[in-house]
């Protein structure tokens, strides 16, 4: 069965319009209610949000629903993803729901729904509450009213991130650049680095409503590379929209991703006997250079679907303790269920002064295979295999690539884009073979 409105990381679609309009919404909240009752839990419901201007309605339109159900709801106001994963689990809140769309444009929203353990709800549980969402039928009682916000929560979890550090060696002098994207993190990272000691410059922490992810942040880091390099900064850190992914520029403003962070952890992390198993795990899109570079230090990449919590869940069934996404996500289980970027930043620096090293340094051994990404806009999302010439165009493409590269097709959970990603070590057969299947795809799905 496939879902209809939950994606790869929980609803997303312009704001306003369905399934985010006010009424789908409110009955999302209501079929909250249903569901922690039926799974014998309690009803008090966490709220936070990034800085999108549909935000505060939108948080309203779902605390109406679950007031309506007999629920009540708390709001921690403005804070990252990562943080209501913690402090529903914490404070012991039966459910957690973010309102954020990440890395999307500003008239795009989202609801991400946590289960009391913290951690993104299973696909089972977004079945059934599509089910109720769209069996619910009739005039909600009461209206939208604005949720109390708690003013500690987001104290609390700053101080839990800044516990989880062990910084051996003083960072003075050390200076970070960091590029909040308009977003969730642009009150709290520069205050948080700035607190343990760092010398830290905000870039884009002056968020408007409409502003978040504008020509800045994890997909748009080219200020924050150039800034690095003007300043001699000797890292830059580019957040997106709801702060739970952290991507680097290192002092020389070359762009590096989530698959150096898990090169740069896993090797600390074993060194310093915190790595509980052999085995990181990451996602189909991480690169083959990952892999290698890990089997050269005796460990090995194990690689699920797309989306963090399809990660947690590998991590989880292998009793691993790291793991990622080349998209800036990071898992550090023993901190928290699911990625932050915040945590990320502070785990990376902690190993920069432990070895007293630069970030290129730490990713000499790891290179990377050429790789490109090519998003094609589609009008549906059918099966692949239903169509000869794509399945040929991506057989073609598998036999030319062998043992030495690989080929991912897949939808994108949270755009209406497919997603063509190619690696290989020869950078001209790379572009050809993507080529090849988008082009295949284009014609059969793509916009006329």
């Amino acid at each position: 069965m496939k879902k209809k409105l939950f994606g790869t990381d929980g609803i997303r679609a312009v704001a306003g319009a369905f399934p985010l309009d006010p009424p789908t919404i409110s009955r999302l909240g209501q079929a909250l209610v249903g569901l922690l009752e039926r799974k014998g839990l309690g009803t008090k419901v966490l709220i936070g949000r990034d800085t999108r201007e549909s935000g505060p309605w939108m948080e309203r339109a779902l605390a109406r629903g679950v007031r309506a159900a007999g629920g009540e709801t708390v709001s921690a106001g403005v804070i990252p993803t990562s943080a209501v994963s913690y402090l529903t689990k914490t404070h012991g809140f039966s459910a957690g729901a973010v309102i954020s769309a990440s890395h999307n444009p500003f008239r795009d929203n989202g609801i991400k729904v946590f289960s009391p353990l913290g951690i993104k709800i299973p696909d089972a549980w977004e079945f059934e509450l599509e089910a109720d969402v769209w069996g619910g039928r009739g005039r909600l009682p009461g209206h939208d009213l604005d949720v109390a916000v708690n003013p500690g929560l987001a104290g609390d979890y700053a101080d839990y991130l800044t516990s989880r550090v062990r910084l051996i060696g003083t960072p003075s002098g050390l200076k970070v650049v960091v590029d909040c994207a308009n977003g969730a993190s642009s009150a709290l990272a520069p205050r948080i680095l700035r607190g343990l000691g760092f010398e830290v410059e905000a870039l884009h922490a002056a968020p408007d409503g409409t502003n978040i992810n504008l020509d800045c942040g994890s997909l748009h880091p080219e200020r924050l590379a150039a800034r690095v390099r003007e300043t001699g900064a000797a890292l830059g850190v580019a957040y997106d929209g709801d702060a739970d992914r952290a991507l680097w520029v290192d002092a020389s403003g070359r762009l590096l991703s989530g698959d150096h962070t898990l090169f740069v952890q896993a090797l600390h992390m074993k060194e310093t006997g915190r790595l509980l198993t052999s085995d990181v795990v990451a996602t189909t899109m991480s690169n083959m250079g990952l892999e290698a570079a890990l089997g050269k230090a005796g460990l090995g990449l194990v690689r699920t679907r797309v989306g963090d919590k399809y990660v947690h869940e590998e991590m989880v069934a292998r009793g691993a303790n790291l793991g990622g996404e080349q998209s800036g996500h990071t898992i550090f289980l023993d901190d928290f269920p699911t990625g932050d970027g915040l945590l990320t930043s502070l785990r990376m620096l902690e190993v920069m002064v432990e070895r007293d090293k630069t970030l290129a340094s730490l990713v000499e051994d790891m290179t990377e295979f050429p790789q490109t990404l090519v998003n094609v806009r589609v009008t549906r999302k059918p099966d692949f295999a239903e169509f000869p010439e794509i399945t040929a165009a991506v057989e073609e493409t598998q036999t030319r690539l062998g043992r030495e590269g690989r080929l991912d097709l897949r939808y994108s959970g949270t755009e209406p884009l497919a997603r063509v990603m190619v690696e290989a070590r020869d950078r001209a057969l790379v572009d050809a073979c993507a080529k090849r299947v988008a082009d295949a795809v284009r014609k059969h799905l793509g916009e006329k």
